[in-house]
């Protein structure tokens, strides 16, 4: 967590103006969005920005970055070299396995650290509908979002009068938590989904 210091201190001194302080914390969510999203929730709880600013930039910006994803999976999907994986057999039982869990996938994604991009640009590359995406990863972004920024509002008002600085260190901690959290139910949800696939090639044949 080295650039959580220059993260807090790219967004919180972009105090110009509104717009200047909402394209702080969009450019912010495109890097580091969870971080980003505690930052801005701490400064909220202290007065530096105002939670109708607050609040709609990090949906804004959040939302653009998955868009971004599923882009970019949609953008490699047209190299010649990758086109053909699209549908080939190869890849066929983990687009029909993606397929039939859409809807979860897409949403569990938000919540688990680090399966986001690999989850966004998988479903870009097998160009899934984007409007059904863009709903879906919406839904999960209000969720995921509204709770993690509230928390830090909490932590951060809770915090204010009587730990300063070290409050700050207490958010590193807690997002490095986070990170082990997910990194251990990412490992958990690749292990359930290729027993998965094994049983259902087991199941077709």
């Amino acid at each position: 967590m080295s650039h959580f210091p220059l993260l807090y201190s790219f967004i919180s001194g972009a105090s110009t103006g509104p717009i200047s302080v909402s394209l702080a914390i969009i450019l912010g969510t495109f890097f580091l969005e969870d971080p980003t999203t505690i930052i801005v929730g701490v400064l909220a709880a202290d007065g530096v920005i105002p939670v109708p600013l607050a609040l709609p930039s990090l949906y804004a910006g959040i939302i653009t970055g998955d868009i971004a994803l599923y882009c970019l999976g949609w953008l490699a999907s047209t190299h010649p070299r990758l086109a053909r994986y699209v549908d080939h057999d190869f890849t066929a039982p983990f687009r029909a396995w993606l397929e039939t869990r859409y809807v979860l996938t897409i949403f569990s994604a938000r919540f688990i650290p680090g399966a986001r991009f690999p989850t966004y640009t998988t479903t870009g590359f097998f160009r899934s509908p984007l409007t059904s995406f863009i709903v879906i990863a919406i839904g999960a972004t209000s969720v995921w979002t509204t709770l993690l920024f509230s928390a830090s509002y909490w932590f951060g008002s809770f915090t204010s009068a009587w730990m300063g600085p070290v409050r700050w260190s207490i958010a590193g901690a807690f997002l490095i938590a986070l990170f082990f959290i997910g990194r251990h139910n990412l490992l958990a949800y690749r292990a359930t989904r290729d027993e998965q696939g094994t049983s259902d090639d087991i199941h077709t044949t």
